[in-house]
């Protein structure tokens, strides 16, 4: 332990919040009701906490694994009865861009659905100025292999000499599908994040939107507010990169991987991940003896 101490002990990062308040607004993809989103400046160690501000005790919901519950197709957060939902794409901008502490103060559940991407909150995160804070940002570095899901879904983290985050998704729709195959890799950076995952967007198959709004869900949901596939491929939309759809599935990730609540140095190597193994994994890696450093700067 003492050699892997010395080893990084003189690689880190300051911990780093905003300079000042921003606010983000727009309609839930899923509940059609609008929402207000500011993100405001926290202290050392607050981690990423959201405020109901609509509720009268105002309660507060850490960005934390152990408050996730499971609901399909997104990543919703609980605390004493109280939920943020969709939270993924918010958490992926603050964490791409390596905002660590910050208060996320909303007036509904439901975060904006906007474009599908996180590139609007990348936008204000921008807008209201990144400050560095005086203490080190904690770091979990991967010690072993670590896998789960199956054969037809998994994701896999792995030990790396490298003290960053790097990772390799793979989505695989089949050959007859119109979204079809792709991989993508790469390594974590607030430069990588906001010019390559950050604008990609959410998509489905027509024939999921088609089941979604029988179930009376999305119904405000048109073709240009995410991308959706049919036959031919994207409907009424442009694709902004050819291989779009995996880089949101790596921006989903990272969201995901914001749950940990500190840094995470090692290899993610995924295939067809969604964010239950996603939420799993960070889950055993917090559990399993992983190791945490809080970096210290050297003497």
């Amino acid at each position: 332990m003492k050699k892997q101490l010395l080893r990084y002990d003189s690689e880190y990062r300051f911990q780093r919040t905003l300079a000042s308040s921003v606010s983000v607004e727009g309609i839930g993809y899923w509940s059609g009701k609008s929402n207000r989103v500011e993100f405001r400046p926290a202290p050392i160690d607050a981690g990423i906490t959201f405020v109901r501000e609509d509720l009268p005790s105002r309660p507060r919901v850490p960005a934390l694994v152990s408050n996730r519950i499971e609901v399909p197709r997104r990543t919703n957060l609980t605390v004493g009865g109280a939920s943020v939902e969709m939270v993924e794409h918010v958490l992926a901008a603050l964490s791409g861009m390596q905002v660590d502490n910050c208060e996320v103060a909303v007036v509904s559940p439901e975060m904006p659905g906007l474009d599908g991407s996180s590139a609007a909150y990348v936008e204000a995160i921008r807008q209201a100025g990144i400050v560095q804070q005086d203490a080190v940002r904690k770091l979990l570095v991967i010690s072993d292999i670590v896998r789960v899901g199956d054969d037809e879904a998994w994701v896999e983290a792995r030990p790396s000499d490298k003290l960053q985050l790097d990772f390799k998704y793979r989505l695989d729709y089949g050959f007859n599908s119109p979204i079809g195959r792709e991989t993508l890799t790469g390594s974590l950076t607030p430069k990588f994040f906001e010019h390559e995952l950050s604008s990609a967007r959410t998509f489905v198959l027509e024939s999921e939107a088609q089941w979604l709004r029988s179930q009376g869900l999305c119904k405000q949901v048109g073709f240009q507010d995410l991308v959706v596939f049919g036959p031919e491929g994207p409907i009424e939309n442009e694709l902004r990169f050819d291989d779009e759809c995996v880089r949101h599935k790596t921006l989903d990730l990272i969201g995901d991987f914001a749950l940990a609540g500190c840094d995470i140095a090692g290899s993610i190597i995924a295939y067809r991940s969604g964010h239950r193994l996603n939420a799993e994994l960070v889950k055993q890696l917090l559990l399993e003896n992983q190791v945490q450093l809080g970096l210290r700067r050297s003497a």
